[in-house]
């Protein structure tokens, strides 16, 4: 079983790619043996006037993410951790990311401080699965769930947010990574998708694999 060999999964990727209904789905197939910790941007009071005015909201934004994301992983520092599989649908190693992308140099710099002193030490994941698409399907997928704080997304910001992403994953060398380009799969409504993943993943041995459509 998948759930034995990964005990710790964080699915990761951009805005729109899928991340938390992947994980979702990885953890409702677990069943009883999985717990799924989840971001909640939600929750995030910054986060639709952020969009609206990225200069004056992105320190807060991201503050409040830093602690949110913080807090949730004190689960994985409890001893039972690994009594079930948990799933996550975020990274806390990339977190730096966003604030590159959004803050200025004062603002970063204020923001690498409290990093260093707040970032709890968890456990490293047993696998990250990375999903990875074009910013115009991610636009368009953004556009299609209508979350009204999102409407302020721009393309050149997905694109902005893709690059970083493969700058990050381009060096990130703490786990396995799962690389999947999502442009042409569709893992939450195709059934024979979903298990092509797991089969894949299943079958991986290296450090590092990319998966595509007819690879």
């Amino acid at each position: 079983m998948l759930f034995e060999k990964y005990s710790y999964i964080a699915v990761e990727g951009p805005i729109g790619v899928g991340k938390t209904s992947l994980a979702r789905r990885l953890a409702a197939h677990f069943g009883d043996h999985s717990r799924l910790l989840l971001e909640k941007p939600e929750r995030n009071p910054f986060l639709a006037r952020f969009y609206d005015d990225p200069q004056r909201f992105a320190l807060p934004v991201q503050m409040f993410f830093l602690f949110q994301r913080i807090q949730d992983l004190q689960e994985l520092i409890q001893p039972d951790m690994f009594s079930r599989a948990t799933v996550t649908d975020f990274l806390i190693d990339k977190d730096p990311l966003f604030a590159r992308l959004t803050l200025s140099d004062d603002e970063f710099h204020l923001y690498q401080q409290m990093y260093r002193h707040l970032q709890p030490q968890v456990p490293v994941p047993d696998l990250v699965i990375y999903l990875q698409a074009s910013p115009d399907k991610l636009i368009e997928r953004v556009r299609r769930r209508g979350v009204a704080y999102e409407k302020g997304i721009t393309e050149d910001y997905l694109s902005r947010l893709v690059e970083g992403y493969s700058r990050f994953f381009l060096h990130y060398d703490a786990a396995p990574v799962f690389m999947v380009n999502s442009d042409n799969f569709n893992f939450i409504e195709e059934s024979h998708d979903f298990d092509l993943l797991l089969e894949r993943i299943d079958r991986m041995r290296g450090g590092r694999e990319f998966f595509s459509r007819g690879a």
